[in-house]
């Protein structure tokens, strides 16, 4: 019976260390200069994220990107499983932006 309690309790110490680790990985802030996304290659994303390093496609459910083109913003949101394909970029699932 302490065996079955301890594998349990293992268990769910595991889990929860797990789902930390992923939630922490998932979300994410970045900020950089918000373009309407043109013809490319990976063919995924409606707006990019220019960044001082690196450049990311973007969607939003939540958030009319258009709004912020041209924009100097930070926004949070989470990557998407899946991607990147085609030598594109990470594709970003953007929950808000902030100027």
């Amino acid at each position: 019976m302490k065996a079955i309690i301890l594998s349990m309790v293992t268990g769910l110490i595991f889990l929860s260390t797990n789902c930390d680790r992923q939630n922490s990985e998932e979300h994410m802030q970045l900020t950089g200069t918000i373009e309407s996304q043109g013809i490319t290659s990976y063919q995924y994303g409606t707006h990019i994220l220019n960044t001082e390093d690196e450049f990311y496609a973007l969607k939003s459910d939540k958030v009319s990107l258009d709004e912020y083109i041209g924009k100097e913003v930070t926004i949070s949101g989470s990557k998407i499983e899946g991607y990147p394909v085609d030598g594109g970029p990470d594709y970003i699932l953007v929950t808000q932006v902030k100027e």
